[in-house]
């Protein structure tokens, strides 16, 4: 672009993009009117760039012929209508979710994850946000894969005797009941589930219980998020 033309885009285009994109301009989330004004800024520039490669003079006002001559005001009025169609200096996307011309068109839409999904109507308030209903509490699916996995080899190693032992914890039923039903004294059945205990730590690693009981790693940031608000509302009840 040449430098007769950088000072109309700064003189004359850009202070009717600012005056009209705020007004005529769906601004999307998580646009603001700044971002939009920037994104059709570098529209404007190449389209004069266009223009200067293919042999046309950009001028400041359209008078007489307009063959070979674009004006300012043609620059910024195709350009806002880009906007307005979804198209950015990025791209022109209808199929991508973040994507301007996507939402515009209605086959998406922006939420913050923080909003209410849902609110009591009887006793009133908030029952649930967006990522209390989209998020599930459970692990990982190639996390709980991967345990199943080794759970599996550590029970083919075991005997029957260990098995029922593991089985009956497993429902939660007492060892007294597998010591009634096998003859077996209790004392012996404890034994035996210290020393599968000590087994599964050595299999599966000391820290094998702190794994199974922590939280998906992806609620930390949700979490913390939440403590940042709960102290900040504090301090400004001080």
């Amino acid at each position: 672009m040449s430098p007769q033309a950088g000072f109309l885009l700064q003189d004359q285009v850009v202070p009717r993009l600012a005056s009209a994109i705020p007004n005529a301009v769906p601004i999307i989330a998580p646009e603001d009117a700044q971002e939009v004004i920037q994104d059709g800024t570098a529209m404007a520039a190449q389209m004069m760039h266009n223009a200067e490669r293919a042999g046309k003079k950009v001028v400041k006002h359209a008078k007489g012929s307009q063959r070979n001559r674009l004006s300012c005001g043609n620059i910024a009025y195709y350009t806002i209508v880009k906007l307005r169609n979804g198209r950015r200096s990025t791209g022109s996307s209808v199929v991508d979710v973040y994507g301007a011309g996507t939402q515009i068109t209605g086959n998406a839409r922006m939420t913050s994850l923080d909003d209410v999904a849902a609110v009591d109507e009887v006793n009133g308030g908030e029952i649930y946000a967006f990522h209390d209903v989209l998020a599930a509490d459970q692990e990982d699916p190639a996390t709980q894969a991967a345990r199943k996995l080794d759970w599996d080899a550590f029970l083919a190693g075991l005997s029957d005797d260990d098995k029922a032992i593991i089985n009956c914890l497993v429902e939660g039923k007492p060892l007294a009941v597998l010591a009634r039903a096998t003859g077996i004294n209790s004392s012996t059945f404890q034994y035996h589930k210290e020393r599968l205990a000590k087994a599964v730590a050595d299999f599966m690693g000391v820290d094998i219980l702190v794994q199974v009981q922590r939280q998906p790693q992806w609620k930390d940031s949700l979490d913390a998020t939440r403590e940042r608000l709960a102290c900040h509302d504090q301090r400004r009840h001080l």
